[in-house]
């Protein structure tokens, strides 16, 4: 186990925490406004999923991760509105439709990825490059870790403090707010709460597939099943865990993914330690912190509960 307290190794767990960071905070951000909104959508996993797959077919055809992550966006948008009409229109259980679309889609990218690929190998791809900060990124020790990352990184930790003002002071945002706590507020001012409400699934299942993007085009050059590796269920739990805030969140989501990073590098140093117990630190560290954090003070009123107008 000393071998990961190095100062090496420690400034390298922590650069690539920013990493996978990345990944789980786009998706945990965009549940999170989905949350609000009152829609429990429990196909976070899923969606992130099929970000992965369609950003691995675009940047494997065409070579451009910006194409990749927008196409990936779109597919993520389309999610929503599946998702939307099941939750929304036809009010079906939100719990349902969540799962039941993480095992379509598991299914669904597994066949389609075959399909692709036939008998032969699979394509792959040079992973973006980092995008350093001038300046910023050779001051010691935090540089490496703070500003020497990729542009989607700084674009995540960014939109933190924007969707926490856009929730707070914006009126489409309050409105969206109002959706999950008050729904009959909106309407009797003449509001669409199911506008709001796909509002924000679509930005949540855009925000998610473009984790999955971030993923395929970063930390792998070509597409597995089930890639996602339950990030999209450390988002929802990091939602959960946060208190339905945006920094409590981010906070949430830089334990899983220290404890994710401190896996891979241990299996790198070789710790003499069963490399599962590693592996399996994250989903601990996800119970541990429901058990610990009982104040549910964030929760929106109708979170789940389907709106019939009146």
């Amino acid at each position: 186990m000393s071998e990961l307290l190095s100062p090496e190794i420690l400034m390298s767990i922590m650069t690539a925490a920013m990493g996978v960071a990345t990944i789980i905070l786009l998706a945990a951000l965009g549940e999170l406004v989905t949350e609000r909104a009152g829609i429990w959508n429990m196909g976070v996993e899923g969606t992130m999923l099929s970000g992965c797959l369609i950003a691995y077919l675009v940047m494997a055809s065409t070579g451009s991760p910006i194409l990749a992550a927008l196409v990936a966006m779109g597919a993520g948008l389309a999610v929503g509105l599946l998702i939307g009409f099941m939750t929304v229109t036809l009010r079906v259980d939100h719990f349902v439709t969540g799962l039941g679309f993480n095992l379509l889609a598991s299914g669904l990218t597994l066949f389609w990825f075959r399909s692709y690929v036939g008998r032969g190998k699979p394509p792959s791809y040079s992973t973006i490059d980092k995008a350093p900060i001038p300046v910023l990124s050779d001051i010691p020790v935090i540089g490496p870790i703070l500003f020497d990352q990729h542009l989607l990184t700084y674009i995540a930790f960014f939109s933190v403090p924007v969707i926490a003002f856009f929730l707070r002071r914006t009126t489409f945002g309050l409105e969206t707010r109002a959706a999950g706590e008050n729904p009959q507020f909106l309407e009797a001012k003449g509001l669409s709460v199911a506008t709001r409400q796909y509002s924000a699934l679509l930005f949540g299942s855009a925000l998610t597939a473009l984790g999955g993007a971030f993923l395929m085009l970063t930390f792998a050059d070509q597409f597995r099943p089930d890639i996602s590796g339950g990030r999209g269920w450390l988002a929802i739990v990091a939602v959960i865990a946060g208190n339905w805030r945006p920094v409590r969140t981010m906070i949430a989501v830089m334990v899983f993914a220290i404890l994710d990073s401190v896996a891979v590098h241990a299996q790198g140093v070789g710790v003499d330690v069963p490399y599962q117990f590693f592996l399996m630190l994250p989903y601990v560290a996800s119970i541990l912190l429901l058990v610990m954090i009982r104040s549910r003070s964030g929760q929106p009123a109708k979170l789940g509960v389907p709106y019939l107008r009146h």
